[in-house]
């Protein structure tokens, strides 16, 4: 067993005593929390810390940085761990995995390849992981797209791949087209009592928009956060300025908040 100094205040860590320290929390002796879990049961923990590592980046919080890569690291090692109990793989296969991926989809470094640019390297990248997954069709590398991603980055994911085959609008006026056949189709069911065919079409209204992004260059995901951060920011000015006058958000007209919507805008 690795020595293991719990207080560690005159040094770091190793990445091996880390390893120990999960196994400690995992053994019968150890947390009865950490005992319990499953790859299932801390899935969402997985996403919770990765979003929480994005938000540091977001706002350039170096000590936040830090400290959320750690437990995104901890994740890691945590689902290694309970892998190594079920004789599946350990967490020196899962370096060794990696390693060698970025070997082999690195041959411009690694090996012979000629790749000046980064759209070349983009390029090799996507051939080596077709051969490497064994995607003998351009349907599973649309597949391959996981579904657990959210909606948006997952639509602009698909329709890249797509347009490697060549299935893509002609131009950026004719995806434009189709948001209006979209928003026509919507409009005829505003007065339909069908919650299923409204969600099949502002799906499809929604799919239209992220195809006119992702051939204007403009990540989707990233639009609608930023559309989202925006409308928070106005929102919230736009309720102090309400609250200072003395209101209630809910006892203005639509028009009356409108209008302090536009005041918020002209500033």
């Amino acid at each position: 067993m690795v020595n293991i100094n719990v207080d560690c205040i005159s040094g770091k860590y190793s990445m091996e005593q880390f390893l120990q320290i999960m196994r400690m929390l995992r053994a019968p002796e150890g947390c009865p929390w950490d005992r319990e879990q499953t790859h299932a049961s801390i899935r969402n923990n997985f996403l919770e810390e990765t979003y929480e590592v994005v938000d540091a980046i977001d706002r350039d919080n170096t000590a936040d940085m830090c400290e959320e890569l750690g437990d995104v690291l901890m994740q890691v090692v945590f689902h290694a761990i309970m892998a190594e109990e079920e004789n599946r793989f350990d967490f020196s296969d899962v370096v060794d995995g990696v390693s060698k991926k970025l070997v082999y989809r690195h041959p411009h470094v690694f090996g012979d390849v000629e790749a000046d640019t980064a759209e070349k390297v983009l390029d090799n990248w996507e051939k080596l992981k077709r051969v490497e997954k064994s995607q003998s069709t351009y349907s599973d590398t649309l597949r391959s797209v996981p579904a657990a991603f959210p909606a948006l980055l997952r639509a602009q994911k698909v329709q890249k791949r797509a347009s490697k085959a060549g299935y893509d609008f002609d131009s950026v006026l004719s995806a434009f087209m189709k948001i209006k056949e979209e928003t026509a189709e919507v409009e005829e069911l505003l007065t339909v009592d069908n919650k299923e065919r409204l969600t099949e079409e502002i799906g499809d209204l929604l799919f239209s928009v992220v195809n006119v992004g992702r051939l204007l260059g403009v990540d989707c995901e990233e639009a609608l956060y930023k559309a989202t951060s925006k409308f928070t920011n106005r929102f919230d000015k736009a309720e102090e300025r309400i609250i200072a006058d003395g209101f209630d958000m809910k006892e203005l007209s639509p028009e009356k908040l409108n209008e302090y919507w536009e005041n918020v805008k002209k500033d």
